[in-house]
């Protein structure tokens, strides 16, 4: 790890990129020279802007931070956007490995997430769920904030421990006593929240159309001027069909997550998507300029 007066760590996490989350590593870098914070790897201004939380934090949790160095964090993949401050966490404990006040040992098969407050407290993040998704293929446990833990026990397989702060994150990396790993949700049937075919008066022939579709897996288009009930007979089409399975309740879950959407146990119910019939193609297909919620 060190070589003379550098001193190199090594830290995980993930991105967020569409609702995939690819690995990250961040590697700090503490040598000897002019006093500086510099972070290369294509970090955009909240990723910039971690120097300033990581410093305080670290602070007013009683770690000391190292002074007299320059210390360099390099975010790989190089061509990959970081945005947000969902790497604070990492950058964090990077440090602290570094700087010898955390054991290299103790980051070993885990990664981190979550943005951290100027007291050391951690933030959630938006799009977890990938994330977490990712670290569980690999084998690797999660270290998310605590306002994260609903989104982690989505997953029924799955090692994530929730903290509160970066002191809780050290504490748990260095003393026996561990963070419990959360526990999965029950599966239970979602709740119909779409209203029942048997509450539409009339309409026999499109009722009729609806329990065929939904019997045989067919396609329906509903066409019609406005006020016919076209959008009624929609909603009432998913309380038809099944609860989604795991892996497609899990791809809809992730999109949730990346919206910030994602609320209790309902990630297995079936989504109606109601786009206005003036918006362009681009916009149905979600094309356009990169979406806010990406950038946490």
């Amino acid at each position: 790890m060190a070589k003379d007066s550098v001193r190199i760590a090594k830290i995980y996490t993930r991105a967020l990129q569409g609702i995939e989350a690819p690995l990250v590593t961040i590697e700090v870098c503490l040598a000897s020279g002019l006093p500086s914070f510099t972070m290369v790897g294509l970090p955009q201004t909240g990723v910039r802007e971690a120097r300033d939380r990581v410093r305080s934090a670290m602070l007013a949790s009683d770690f000391s931070f190292p002074k007299g160095q320059k210390i360099t964090v390099n975010l790989a993949p190089a061509d990959l956007p970081k945005f947000g401050a969902r790497y604070d966490l990492a950058i964090a404990i990077g440090i602290l490995v570094a700087n010898n006040q955390v054991p290299e040992s103790a980051t070993i098969g885990r990664e981190f997430y979550g943005e951290l407050t100027l007291n050391g407290d951690l933030r959630e993040v938006t799009g977890i769920l990938p994330a977490v998704l990712g670290c569980r293929d690999e084998g690797r446990e999660a270290v998310i904030p605590l306002d994260n833990a609903d989104e982690a026990a989505v997953l029924r397989e799955q090692q994530c421990v929730a903290a509160i702060s970066l002191r809780d994150v050290v504490e748990h990396l260095t003393s026996p006593t561990k963070l419990p790993h959360i526990k999965p949700q029950e599966a239970r049937e979602p709740d119909p929240m779409h209203g029942d075919v048997a509450d539409v008066i009339g309409q026999h022939q499109a009722k009729r159309a609806l329990l065929l579709a939904a019997a045989g897996g067919h396609h329906l288009m509903f066409v019609g001027p406005p006020g016919t009930g076209k959008t009624m007979l929609a909603q009432r089409l998913l309380g038809l069909l099944p609860a989604l399975d795991e892996r497609d309740g899990l791809a809809v879950a992730a999109i949730r997550s990346v919206s910030g959407t994602l609320r209790g146990n309902h990630w297995q119910q079936r989504i109606l998507r109601a786009p206005h019939h003036s918006c362009s193609a681009a916009a149905l297909v979600g094309g356009g300029s990169v979406n806010s919620h990406n950038k946490c």
